[in-house]
Formats: C-alpha cells, structure tokens, sequence
C-alpha cells in the first residue's frame, strides 16, 4: 500500500496523494531508530522564510547503485533525474559507458571500489565527485557482488571482464590495508582530476566516528555514513541478513567525534540508507548530515514493486535487470523521480518551518531539536547517546587540492604546449621518493585534451633517475612513456590504461613494492626486477613483465597478460578469470604456489608461445635484462601458463567458495 501510494503522487505529482503516502508511514509502529524520535516543540516561522526547494534538492544524491545492478535503462534515467534538479548521481562500482560522459545522463558521483570496474582515465576525469567505496551499510564487511547472469556482453565489456562470470568486489584489502594507504588513493584521484572532490563511503558502525577524523585527516572532501537498512540491487539475500547499523546511530557518532577533534569545518557529511521521508531527513541533518543520498526511493518512483528479485535478474519491471524482454517493460522516467525529490523538498521545508529554521545549513548538528517520543521507552536512555548537540562551526569547507610534488607540476609545465598539440617530446628528471603519483597530473591532461584514446604511442617520453615515490604512473593514459633507472615505491601503474612503464634497478633484483598494476585496464609494464606481494590484481587489460613477485600475484586477474621471470609467492592466480599468466618456472614449484581457487597450470600451446617470446623479445629490448635473455634460450618449455577454466566451473568455484566462508 505505501508503494502504490507513493507511485501515484510521483506520477500525478499530487500533493495531497504525497500527504497520504505520509499518513501510510506515520501509522506503521515503531520499527526504526527515528521512529522513537520527534521534533522538540519551538516557535515556527512562516514556510514562505524558508529556503526554496532547488536549493534543498542540491544535496540530494542518488545512492550508488550500478550499471550491472541496474538496467541501462533505470541507471541512465536517474542519472538524467539528478542532473536535472541540480543534485548528484552515483554510478555505483559498475563502470559507465563513455558515450553518457559530458551528457545530461552522466553520473556526477564516480566510484572507486575495490574491484576498480571500469575505472578509466576518462571515466576519472567525467566526475564531478570521485568517491571511493570502503563498504556497505547493508552488507558490510563484503564488498559489492554482481551474480553470472548479470554479466552480460554490454557490462562486461564496460567492467573489462568476461560475460557470464560473477563479479566480486572483495573487501578493500588490495591496496588499503591502512589509513595511510587510503591517504594515498584520495592523492592519487586528487591529482588527475584536480577539479573532483573525493569522497570516502563508511558503514554505520561502532567506532566509526574515529575512523571518520582519520577520513578526514587523509584529505578526503566529503563522508558518507551508509545505514542498514538499503539494498544491493545484486546480491543474494544472505548477504543482507546481518546487515550493519541504523545510520542514525553512525551519523550522530561521526559528526560528535570530527566536532570534537575539530574536525568537523574539514568534510561534508552525508548519510543514505532507506531514507523514505522528508522528516527522516530533517533528522539526519539534525545529528549532523548534510548531504542525503536515496536508493530504494526513486527506484520506487519510477517504478519498482518490491518483490526483491533483483540478484535473479528477474525484475518484472525492468528496473534491476539484464533480460532485454524485461528491460523492455521499464516505464519509468527522469520526470518521475523530479516528482518524487520536489515532494520531499517541499515536505522538508515545512518541517523546518515548525523547527523555526530558515535552511537545512541552521540545523546541521542540532540534536537539541529531538527527544525520544516515549521518554519510559526501554531504549530511552540509550538513545540520548544521539542526542548531544554539537553544532559545526561556521567554517567554510572548500575542496583542498593534493599537494602535487615539485615534479609533477614541472612536467606537467614542460609539457604543457606538447600535450595541447598532440608533439612527441622527451624530457629526463632526477627522482625521489617524496614524489608520488609522477606521471598522473600528465594524464590527466593527455585525457582532458584527447580522450580515453589518449595520444599516439610514445609521443611523451620520461626518462626518471632516482627512486620513485608511491603510486609512479598511476592512470597512465595511451601516449606517455615513463622509463625509471631505479626503484619505485608501491603501486606502480595502478589503474594504468595505456602508454609504456619499465624500470630498471641498479642492482637487477628488487624493483618496485606492492600492488603494481592493480586495476590496469591497458598498457604495458616492464620491469627487470622482483616486485612485492598483490602483482597484477584485478588486472584486466595490461601486458607486464616482472622478473618475480610475492604472494597473491595475478589475484582476480580479468584480462591482459602477466609474464612472471622467476618465483611467485603464495596464493597464485586466485580467482583469476581472464587473461593469461606465463610463469617461467624451471625448478617446477609453480603448481605448490597455486591457490586453490586458481585456474590449472599448463605448458603454453604453439600460439601461446608466439606471443609469450614477441612480450620477452620487447622486455629485452626495453630494459636489457639478463633474465629474459636466458629465458629466450630454447624453445620455452620451462614456462606454465595459466589461463581461467570455462565460466560454468568458474561460478561453482565462487559458489564453493561462499559456502565454504
């Protein structure tokens, strides 16, 4: 009934039939936090005093949801809503096809997860906001998960995988294993895309307001809360069966804790979680939010009826579906959602009226303004926990720009006329280990001026000397070529999709940290040294050369080709479902290195051995190295390849998997 009742004010844009979806709700009992709170009785002022509508709806967001999760259709749809109101959408992990970038149906939000899904250069620098997801609020501790038969030709080619294969977006611990390497991925999205702000997605958790003040110490802009009580749009329902906190409860600890470390005046807070009415979110912003993303909600406005099928890819009407037949009965529309957020606005001014308030910005943090309803209520005296009021100062919070090193800003100076005009150029630095994300502001620029497609190869060549800071090439784009005598930190090519990257140490052994190509969609890599543990994750598209690495090498692999000179540690290959891995292993301990969820090791096929001698012939010409001149010697048979198992067996693996954790 409450469905029905909100669909038929969205579609008549009725006031009065949004006035009865609101009795609907008030008449339920108690189910929810809110639910046993109200409004401190003040002097209210007229409606006309209060802030307009449009400007309410600017802090509005849509709740990541993404393409894969959701039809093209839905997904494209809501995006159109948000801009058209001012207000935000959230592509959610999924990627977004580049033909909606710079369109009324781009997303303003980019997310970064764990799983990097179609994370381009260009699909950086659509954003207007890059945020990178920790987790979520109804299924924390998991990651993000879209079922086999979701994957379809269209979004695998936009996630950089194979159709029909179950995408896990797995707990962030790749490449943020700690506060400091979150500082680092925040830099990292700061200086290709200097006009973004980065946002970090929370779960609503005890403890999570000191997890917000480290947030915020690392640079980030803005922090959503994500509450328990939204859905996935993907995932099996077990998933959403221990879910995490109401986010009233993480809301009101976050903003206490940042105002008490004088943390506050630094982000914008903003919370989501089945958020349904305008009073919910006068609430949140009196325990400290001031941003409100709706998940659920507009997918009800343009159309959904609740049957919870969306990880069967069943929706009857085309909302949270691949089926083409299905997709064809969505009947939702951009205008629908508009409605729905133009209620709400109007909703959430009268409330603010009552609370004697001019505009959502006066009661930010106002916790004064609430009591619990049933004062004998058993949960009472816990929830005054909630309601200590710790009003933000009035600071002004501005985007705070990475500090880019001193030598970034002088190539991306030395080049700047080169870059515009698409002129080859070569230019030659000393480097240190203060100088991060070298290489990164340059793609961005390359991106800005000329597309994904970047520019011809190597019409931008650095030659570096020294040892390279963390993160050297992150999002290379197609065109630059970056050649290190030397070493380099963690995170070499991360998220690289295109251009050249080699490295040559002075002693031949060890070259570069953890992490080095995660996420790539393109390129290539060579490095004529050994490098650290999580070599190649969720590689789906470059083609690198290392001459050994630690545990978890090619984990989650998707796509593109990993030659590996030497040993591997542990846990090879887990997860792997694209791509190839040639690892030269003349002591035969490759297959005691397996993980058990990788794909079977065998000796590379005649066409296999084609390509595996053109990729060493080019690390040799690239870098010189002795290694790959020895294993060019002969005819190869020394080297394991190990490609993925058909998708059937795939997915009983992930399914073995999930039970068996």
């Amino acid at each position: 009934m409450v469905v029905l009742d909100l669909q038929k004010s969205v579609r008549s844009g009725d006031s009065a039939l949004w006035e009865k979806y609101l009795a609907t709700i008030d008449d339920r009992d108690p189910a929810l936090v809110r639910d046993l709170l109200t409004f401190v009785s003040t002097t209210p002022i007229p409606v006309e005093e209060v802030e307009p509508a449009d400007q309410i709806v600017r802090r509005f967001t849509s709740a990541a949801m993404s393409l894969g999760a959701l039809s093209k259709e839905a997904h494209e749809a809501l995006a159109e809503a948000m801009n058209l109101i001012g207000a935000r959408s959230n592509s959610g992990e999924g990627g977004e096809d580049p033909s909606r970038f710079g369109t009324s149906k781009n997303s303003a939000i980019k997310q970064v997860a764990s799983g990097r899904f179609g994370v381009t250069p260009a699909y950086l620098l659509s954003a207007e906001e890059l945020q990178i997801k920790m987790a979520q609020g109804s299924k924390p501790g998991e990651g993000g998960q879209l079922p086999g038969h979701k994957v379809t030709q269209e979004i695998a080619r936009l996630r950089h995988t194979e159709p029909g294969i179950t995408l896990i977006s797995p707990p962030p611990h790749h490449d943020i294993y700690s506060i400091e390497d979150l500082a680092q991925l925040i830099f990292d999205l700061k200086v290709f895309n200097p006009d973004a702000r980065v946002s970090v997605k929370l779960v609503s958790s005890p403890g999570v307001g000191t997890i917000a003040v480290g947030v915020a110490k690392a640079d980030a802009d803005v922090i959503t809360i994500s509450g328990s009580e939204g859905g996935t749009g993907a995932s099996p329902l077990v998933s959403i069966k221990h879910a995490g906190s109401p986010w009233e409860i993480g809301i009101a600890e976050a903003h206490q804790t940042l105002v008490a470390r004088g943390m506050r005046s630094r982000v914008v807070l903003e919370t989501d979680g089945g958020m349904r009415t305008g009073r919910d979110v006068v609430m949140a912003a009196l325990l400290g939010a001031e941003r409100f993303g709706f998940g659920t909600l507009p997918l009800l406005a343009m159309g959904c009826k609740m049957v919870r099928q969306c990880h069967e890819n069943t929706c009857p009407v085309g909302i949270a579906t691949q089926d083409m037949d299905l997709r064809a009965k969505f009947a939702g529309s951009a205008e629908q959602v508009v409605i729905l957020f133009n209620h709400l606005a109007q909703e959430i001014r009268h409330h603010l009226a009552s609370l004697g308030a001019r505009s959502i910005e006066e009661i930010v943090g106002r916790a004064d303004l609430l009591r619990p309803l049933d004062r004998q209520h058993p949960l009472a005296a816990d929830l005054s926990a909630m309601l200590v009021p710790a009003a933000q100062r009035k600071v002004h919070r501005g985007y705070r720009p990475a500090p880019m090193s001193d030598l970034s800003r002088r190539i991306e100076a030395d080049s700047f006329d080169a870059v515009a005009a698409g002129e080859p150029i070569e230019l030659q630095y000393p480097i240190r280990n203060v100088d991060r994300a070298v290489g990164t502001r340059l793609s961005g620029r390359v991106t800005a001026h000329h597309g994904g497609a970047g520019l011809p190869e190597d019409t931008i060549h650095i030659r570096l000397t020294g040892t390279a800071g963390q993160s050297l090439g992150a999002w290379l784009a197609p065109g630059v070529q970056i050649h290190l005598e030397g070493v380099a930190n963690d995170g070499v090519g991360k998220g690289m999709a295109g251009g050249v990257l080699s490295i040559t140490p002075p002693n031949g052994r060890h070259a570069a940290g953890n992490a080095v190509l995660y996420g790539a969609t393109g390129g290539r890599v060579f490095i004529a040294g050994r490098v650290g543990q999580r070599f190649a994750v969720r590689n789906s598209g470059a083609t690198a050369v290392v001459e050994g690495c630690s545990d978890h090498g090619c984990e989650y692999m998707t796509g593109g080709v990993a030659v590996v000179l030497g040993p591997v540690g542990r846990n090879f290959a887990a997860g792997m479902t694209g791509g190839r891995a040639y690892v030269w292993d003349p002591e035969t301990r490759l297959r005691g290195l397996l993980s058990e969820l990788a794909p079977e090791a065998r000796r590379p096929g005649d066409a296999e051995r084609v390509e595996l001698r053109a990729i060493l012939e080019r690390h040799l010409a690239v870098t010189g190295s002795d290694t790959a001149a020895r294993a060019l010697v002969g005819d190869l048979n020394d080297f394991w390849v190990v490609t993925p198992k058909t998708p059937a067996v795939i997915e009983l693996l992930h399914e073995t998997a999930s039970v068996d954790g």
